[in-house]
């Protein structure tokens, strides 16, 4: 049995991602989009986030258009999730999508009850920031 991390949150994606900026992205797992997208993507998917993609229906004077976007960058369904370099697969995708803002964070809490963390986004680049515990001031208690 190996330690696993339990990870929760996302990072919303502003402006969203367009097919054209996605559709190639190591980020984006076929089993995120349509069966008619799974076949035309062939790539292995080697990471723990995913984007989240959404499907609009339009209708068009040429037909059904589907658009696809993406606004938020989340884990993928890991049943026991061992972190390994979280914080440099966020900022790998924060490199791959300058002009985005990806605001939010990921919640993370490993098996020990102290081992508690975040990622989170500042001014472009991807951080784990730790809590500080403080014990009251034992006068004033």
């Amino acid at each position: 049995m190996s330690y696993t991390t339990h990870v929760r949150g996302e990072f919303a994606i502003e402006p969203p991602l367009t097919w054209n900026e996605i559709k190639n992205s190591p980020f984006t797992t076929p089993m995120a989009l349509g069966k008619a997208v799974r076949l035309y993507m062939s790539s292995t998917h080697d990471y723990d986030l995913t984007l989240r993609v959404n499907e609009e229906t339009v209708e068009t004077d040429e037909g059904t258009l589907i658009h696809r976007t993406a606004a938020a960058l989340v884990m993928r369904e890991i049943d026991e999730y061992r972190e390994r370099n979280l914080v440099e697969q966020v900022q790998e995708i924060v490199n791959l999508f300058p002009g985005h803002t990806f605001t939010g964070r990921l919640e993370c809490e490993g098996e020990e009850n102290t081992d508690i963390w975040r990622v989170i986004v500042r001014d472009g680049r991807a951080l784990r920031i730790e809590p500080r515990i403080v014990w009251p001031d034992e006068d004033g208690a």
